[in-house]
């Protein structure tokens, strides 16, 4: 019998179709769909005449085409890297190969954020875009593309929160005899919904796409604070655990609170332009 404070798990199948050897999983489309939806967001703002200084766009809408190969490589690489080297290093030393079996799972937020990063500094280099304008476009329709996967780690029963006696707290099917924060799904809320709505505020009705940086500032920062939140709720992952000999501190709350800083610092030191203006 489950515990009465615990809601059933709804047992959603990890993989949406298989075909032979070929697999759909909800991860692999919440990332697909995340990506897709930032590069048409990103568009609609960069044609958006009213959102920038002057009127004048930054770049052109064919300029963003040519990097979501950039950014998809970017959230890849950085995710897979920073899971690497953040959550698991000992057994990928121990197991290298390992490192490639990115189908087993084990990707980094806060590594495929570097990894987004240096994929737009180098392609705003490239084609002599303001830097900081392409962050803000992209930052603004990222947050739809964390609640997907969030949703995914959900149905995945990874990543599950801490035993509780909420009333909508879940038993999982791999996380022991124990009622549990469904925090996966307060991560899609808060990072997903809320910080989306949030950006959509700032870039529609303070049109803050106006002052460079401000936007991808309030991005990082609504991130860093979301996750730092959350991971109160969150089982730490199990061959880190708490650090420090605390019961209480994280390796996500450590990597956020950097975010949430320099996500503050962008905001406050942002200056609004205007009129076009070189790297």
């Amino acid at each position: 019998m489950l515990p009465l404070a615990a809601l059933p798990f709804p047992n959603i199948d990890p993989v949406i179709v298989q075909i032979g050897p070929l697999a759909v999983h909800w991860y692999g489309v919440g990332y697909i769909v995340g990506i897709l939806f930032a590069w048409w967001y990103a568009k609609r703002l960069v044609t958006n005449a009213r959102l920038w200084p002057d009127g004048t766009m930054p770049m052109k809408p064919e300029d963003l085409d040519d990097f979501i190969v950039w950014a998809a490589i970017g959230v890849v690489l950085g995710g897979r890297v920073g899971y690497v080297l953040f959550y698991d290093l000992p057994r990928y030393i121990a197991q290298p190969f390992d490192i490639l079996a990115v189908w087993q799972g084990g990707m980094s937020f806060h590594g495929g954020l570097l990894g987004v990063i240096l994929a737009m500094t180098l392609f705003s280099w490239s084609r002599g875009i303001r830097t900081w304008s392409l962050f803000d476009v992209v930052a603004a329709g990222v947050p739809v593309g964390l609640g997907l996967v969030r949703m995914a780690n959900f149905i995945n029963s990874e990543l599950w929160g801490r035993p509780t006696d909420v009333p909508w707290a879940v038993e999982f099917p791999n996380g022991g005899p124990f009622a549990r924060h469904p925090s996966q799904l307060y991560e899609a809320l808060l990072e997903g919904l809320v910080l989306f709505l949030v950006l959509r505020f700032l870039t529609h009705s303070r049109l803050k796409l106006k002052t460079p940086r401000f936007v991808g500032g309030a991005f990082i920062a609504g991130y860093g604070l979301s996750r730092i939140f959350v991971e109160f709720f969150r089982e730490p992952d199990q061959q880190l655990g708490y650090l420090l000999g605390t019961n209480w501190l994280t390796m996500g709350m450590v990597l956020s609170l950097p975010m949430l800083l320099a996500g503050i610092w962008a905001m406050v030191t942002a200056k609004p332009v205007t009129q076009p203006q070189p790297v």
